[in-house]
């Protein structure tokens, strides 16, 4: 290839991302405190951050440079208690977000007292700023969007002064793009540690040299000994798609060269100890192929790497508990070059509070009429006041001196409670809608106006503290109280009781306090007696039985012997347990191995190579959707059948035994209403399945799509595609052996035909129930958030009733027309479930979607919905099977039919 080829082809490449990128789509570029719209110097649109915060307290200070005619503004925040949040759009961007904030003191306050603070994305605390150190900071990470708002948070470290910010960029990135190599590391985010465009000494590059608006430091200060000062080639990259991280080619262009053949080395600094994520890029841009080794802190990663003309490739690394780190080039023929590195220190996430755990909250929230400050994530990345956590469960809710004046059912979805104290709340009537709090362990509710205990206290089967001193409770105290048979402490004092403390709550273990009721003793005594002998005192009492301590040597002896017995068999368990689990271990990895090579021996589908998959996808051209596991791409087979290729990007061990496992079990389904597995790719690193493509989309594309769509899906249509999933899911979990449940229904894995006929699809989180007789399966919670089933995500117990739940809430969808999560309205229409089920109960149907209003029978929509809210009851033995649900729903249809038949008559 000639030379001015080459430069025509470069100008076409650089023309085609800026282009792509001139008008910065998804770029979001905030001025923290500023008042004006602005554009700078490299023709990036700025606007104020007013919008997206609504605290905080804005100043200008002078610019860095000190120019008298030039000054920044900053916005700080004084009130320093809790999170100090920006609400960041993110919906329609990519997978990946580049996140980068700059942080400005320069006294501008006078104090001399640069702070220091934390900053947090989503649930995940990320990095400490310490201004007193460097003036002005930047930080910058790289973040997986899930969501359609992203959280970026200040929080004050107490003594440390103000959290202060100056600007807050989003930056769309490529699909996919920083996830090659990570499979070890899930739920993670990444904090730019280096990014250095080799052989370039030039100062920094981004947008729009970078349309990412990466910005690429010179390795000036990084120079390794006996290197050239960089070259720079113009050539075109046949290859450079094959880098998911699209680097521009300026940074291609240039790299650092040994001047002889020796060894290359970039001794860069970590401030941290952690694990940290390493790519490597090559270009090349000389007319020979050098080859080289890779060693990271003297460790090989790659042996005789090799570097093509005029193609690019990448090298990504992981390393775990580092802090410090030298990549070094050791060459073994011509010179070892490098263009590109980049190195991010991987941070874990912390999971997400349960969506129902979090509605709940901002309805409690609501009804208190005070702001608590509860947004976002209630457990990270720092708990919500009144809030006590355990990882990612709310655990405790402390709302005492309040105005409730009752307990809402609300109470009853926080399902993980271990302790609730609504002490002096303003609480009367009967104690109500706690029944279902199975973890309750501290249950606080003295000092209220309560009169009665209503029912269902005796469900609080872990109850351990009942406080109810200081109300008016009347009556007597019921025997089921007797069932708490962790009950250590029952505080009645300061009521209306009257009469005997039943017999079943006369128990060592347990403390009662009862003085200052009008009659209240374990006694025969009554309250007849006491009125009419005024003598007699009425008994107010505390009894606590102690534990007898007879006969305490002779039972030191016993201990003592029994527990060295307890201690040898111990041991001798422990042994047994560790050479079991091994020897399975390495059963279920031989028979991995087996199962990966018989795989060649089923019949039904096809076995594709790698190379016949890149042709069918036009080498990966056509993303058209992305799974629980990997994206999804339009191919064409050379019959010229359209299917959809799924490729997996676990490649962990337990990823290739759920490729087999999934491969196993797709290849045994057919039926009409579950999506066929027409072949698969099983090369090394490779996992790819190929499905059956269906042209119509999927039910969220109907439901949430164009309007001109939406109006098209009649409720008539949308009871055929409920009939056809419900025919789908009840051949998993009843014509299929073993029986399977799906784990992830929801209405982007409901899937249509040319005819609008419906197919249940991703099959990636599924699970066998091998026994015939087993009623569950025990199993990290896994699915997503809006449709989990509240009682699988408690107990971790998964059954076909958890996929009734998640079909109940697509239901919901069908008939209101509305996610099952959304920010929009008031907090107690967020989520789906809690808002719909009363409306739907009482028979009000004007919550249902607009585009079918006046279209449907009522019988219809009334059975419907029943079978809906039925579906989506919070205990999994009062829903219905998918059986039960499918023969409701196909009456509903026949209703609808006749309906519509009638009317055109």
């Amino acid at each position: 290839m000639d030379r001015h080829s080459s430069l025509l082809n470069l100008f076409l490449f650089c023309g085609f991302w800026i282009a792509a990128f001139c008008d910065q789509d998804g770029f979001l570029s905030l001025s923290c405190g500023g008042s004006t719209n602005y554009t700078d110097m490299s023709n990036i649109y700025w606007i104020p951050d007013s919008s997206f915060i609504s605290t905080g307290n804005t100043t200008t200070i002078q610019h860095a440079e000190g120019t008298s005619s030039s000054s920044v503004p900053i916005r700080y925040f004084p009130d320093s208690q809790g999170r100090k949040c920006y609400r960041l759009p993110v919906k329609n961007v990519s997978s990946m977000v580049l996140v980068r904030a700059q942080f400005v003191y320069k006294n501008y306050d006078g104090d001399g007292k640069p702070p220091s603070f934390s900053v947090s994305l989503g649930t995940a605390t990320l990095s400490t700023t310490d201004l007193s150190s460097k003036d002005p900071w930047i930080e910058e990470f790289l973040w997986p969007v899930n969501k359609d708002v992203l959280s970026f948070c200040l929080l004050a470290i107490p003594d440390k002064g103000y959290p202060v910010i100056s600007s807050l960029e989003i930056r769309p990135l490529p699909q996919d793009s920083y996830t090659t190599g990570m499979e070890d590391f899930q739920n993670t985010s990444l904090r730019k540690r280096h990014r250095i465009n080799c052989g370039y000494t030039n100062g920094s590059l981004r947008y729009p040299s970078d349309p990412y608006d990466r910005i690429w430091d010179s390795d000036e200060n990084f120079s390794p000994f006996h290197v050239s000062t960089g070259f720079k080639i113009e050539v075109s990259f046949e290859r450079a798609g094959f880098i998911k991280e699209s680097l521009p080619a300026a940074i291609l262009q240039t790299a650092r060269v040994l001047a002889r053949r020796d060894v290359l080395t970039y001794k860069l600094p970590l401030d941290t100890m952690g694990d940290y994520y390493i790519i490597l890029y090559f270009a090349g841009i000389l007319p020979v192929f050098p080859s080289f080794d890779v060693l990271i802190n003297g460790d090989i990663v790659q042996s005789n790497y090799t570097v093509k003309t005029s193609e690019v490739s990448a090298l990504y690394v992981t390393r775990k508990g580092i802090n410090s780190l030298n990549i070094t080039l050791k060459s073994t023929r011509f010179c070892p070059q490098l263009n590109g590195i980049e190195v991010y220190e991987i941070i874990d996430v912390p999971l997400e509070a349960s969506s129902t755990t979090v509605s709940a909250l901002q309805v409690i929230q609501q009804s208190t009429g005070l702001d608590l400050g509860w947004v976002d994530d209630p457990c990270s990345p720092t708990s919500w006041d009144h809030i006590g956590c355990e990882s990612n469960l709310v655990t405790s809710l402390e709302l005492p001196n309040i105005k409730l004046r009752s307990i809402s059912p609300t109470f009853g979805d926080l399902l993980d409670l271990k302790s609730l104290d609504l002490h002096n709340t303003s609480l009367t009537g009967e104690i109500q809608n706690l029944d279902s709090l199975q973890h309750l362990e501290k249950l606080n509710l003295s000092f209220n106006e309560l009169t009665s205990f209503g029912t269902g206290l005796e469900n609080l089967v872990s109850l351990r503290t009942l406080d109810l001193q200081n109300n008016s409770l009347q009556g007597t105290v019921p025997d089921s109280l007797g069932d708490l048979i962790d009950l250590h402490l029952l505080n009645l004092e300061n009521n209306k009781l009257e009469g005997t403390i039943p017999q079943s709550l006369n128990r060592e273990s347990l403390e009662i306090r009862s003085s200052g009721n009008l009659c209240l003793s374990f006694s025969t005594v009554t309250c007849s007696d006491v009125s009419s002998n005024p003598s007699i005192e009425t008994p107010q009492v505390t009894i606590f039985n102690k534990k007898k301590h007879t006969g305490y040597n002779h039972l030191v002896i016993i201990l003592g012997v029994t527990g060295g017995a307890l201690l040898v068999l111990f041991l001798c368990i422990t042994l047994s347990v560790f050479l079991y689990t091994r020897r399975k271990k390495t059963e279920m990895a031989n028979r991995a191995r087996a199962e990966a090579i018989d795989m060649r021996n089923w019949n039904a589908a096809k076995i594709f190579t790698y190379k016949e998959i890149k042709s069918a996808t036009s080498n990966f051209k056509e993303v058209i959707g992305r799974g629980s596991f990997g994206s999804v791409y339009l191919g064409k087979l050379p019959q010229g059948k359209l299917v959809a290729v799924k490729v997996r990007f676990d490649k962990t061990l337990l990823g290739a035994e759920s490729f087999i496992n999934e491969v196993h079990l797709l290849s045994k389904i057919r039926h009409q209403n579950l999506v066929s597995l027409e072949g698969f790719c099983y090369e090394s690193k490779q996992q790819i399945l190929v499905y059956e493509y269906l042209p119509g989309g999927s039910l969220v594309d109907h439901l949430y799509g164009p309007n001109s769509r939406k109006v098209s899906l009649s409720w008539v249509r949308r009871l055929k595609i409920a009939v056809d999933a419900a025919k789908g899911l009840d051949y998993l979990h009843n014509g299929s052996e073993p029986r399977i449940i799906h784990r992830d229904v929801k209405c982007s894995n409901i899937l249509l035909d040319v005819e609008m006929n419906a197919k249940v699809c991703d099959f990636g989180l599924s699970k066998q129930v091998t026994q015939a007789d087993a009623t569950h399966v025990t199993t990290v919670v896994k699915g997503t958030a809006g449709y989990l089933d509240p009682e699988y995500y408690s107990t971790q117990q998964l059954t076909e009733k958890s996929d009734v739940y998640s079909f109940g809430v697509v239901l919901l969808e069908l008939i209101c027309g509305r996610e099952p999560l959304s920010h929009s309205g008031t907090p107690d229409s967020f989520n789906l479930v809690l808002w719909a089920k009363p409306y739907l109960q009482a028979g009000a149907f004007e919550i249902v979607d607009d585009n079918i209003k006046g279209s449907f029978d009522v019988e219809s929509m009334r059975k419907a919905a029943f079978v809906a809210i039925k579906s989506v009851e919070r205990d999994a033995s009062q829903r219905p099977t998918i059986a039960q649900v499918l023969a409701e729903l196909k009456e509903a249809y026949s209703i609808q039919l006749s309906y519509l038949a009638s009317r055109d008559m």
